[in-house]
């Protein structure tokens, strides 16, 4: 089975160098295909190599090692290979995507692609089990290589979430965060107003800042509150700090912009977050308080934060 030729290697080497690094992991036997494990990188450094030979038996097994993940991905698109998978007459590899976009010719040379499938190249993704990206975090699952491990990251409980206090570089779980959160910064008014759910808070905003963040004083959530003002007046966003798994809390809330004679108020899901970006995001659910009804740098504003959708009609 030719599954990259050097032109291969040449072609592909600065793009690769931006692809995120995988963590290595285990990959079972399946059928005739050898089970390979993902080498773990320390400095220069690789697993040793473990042997096991199977005697008296049609076959043998053997744990090996892959030193880069690359052999696994496309070496067009550099997308994780998955099933169909092609070769031309001299062995190159291509996804069914890249076969149609290079009009069934290799990009390499020349010769038709996408009528004969790598077959054996497909048993050896089916059969590659790999740690997911945020082990480091705590998370225990193994996935099967490309569309699967994507797709499992993107909902991962233990994908990174960063602190949202100003200055503060720490990453960490969802649940490591809280932790952080009430250990580092709960002594500060400044950084960090402490709520309880169902219950109203009045607060100040000062659009200096920007941004106002909040913790749960029972369950640790951390919430951030963020303003952006334009030339119309002020939009406002609430995002809760916490990956796309459904075992973090879905929360909603209701908000308020309060004056001296007039109330505007809106009740919103609030947004899961990763990370608190500068950079607003319109599609997503936000209050918008025109011009008329700011006066000054601050805003005084109300919120009461709930469970599920229990705030979205009030």
């Amino acid at each position: 089975m030719a599954i990259r030729g050097g032109d291969d290697g040449e072609r592909a080497g600065d793009d690769r160098s931006l692809k995120r690094k995988r963590i290595p992991s285990q990959v079972e036997e399946s059928e005739d295909v050898t089970a390979t494990r993902m080498a773990t990188i320390g400095g220069n450094d690789f697993e040793d190599v473990i042997t096991e030979a199977q005697s008296g038996t049609p076959k043998s097994t053997q744990s090996l090692k892959l030193q880069s993940s690359d052999v696994l991905d496309c070496p067009i698109c550099y997308e994780p290979l998955k099933r169909p998978i092609y070769q031309c007459n001299n062995g190159h590899l291509a996804c069914s995507s890249c076969c149609k976009k290079m009009n069934k010719r290799c990009s390499f040379c020349q010769s038709p692609i996408g009528d004969i499938r790598c077959r054996a190249m497909e048993k050896v993704i089916e059969s590659t089990k790999v740690s997911c990206l945020y082990a480091k975090y705590g998370c225990k699952e193994t996935t099967v290589y490309g569309i699967e491990s994507t797709s499992h990251e993107k909902l991962c409980f233990f994908a990174p979430c960063s602190c949202p206090i100003l200055y503060c570089n720490y990453v960490g779980s969802y649940t490591d965060l809280k932790s952080h959160a009430h250990a580092a910064h709960s002594w500060d008014e400044d950084d960090l107003i402490m709520f309880v759910f169902d219950r109203p808070l009045i607060f100040s905003m000062d659009l200096g800042k920007k941004k106002v963040v909040f913790q749960e004083e029972n369950e640790g959530d951390l919430l951030v509150v963020q303003a952006f003002k334009g030339s119309e007046g002020v939009s406002v966003t609430v995002s809760c700090i916490a990956p796309m798994a459904s075992e973090a809390l879905n929360l909603s809330c209701s908000l308020a912009k309060i004056n001296q004679y007039t109330t505007l108020r809106l009740g919103l899901m609030v947004k899961k977050i990763q990370k608190v970006s500068e950079q607003m995001e319109f599609e997503d659910g936000f209050m918008f308080i025109p011009s008329y009804m700011v006066s000054g740098d601050h805003l005084k504003m109300q919120i009461c934060i709930g469970s599920e959708y229990k705030y979205i009609h009030i």
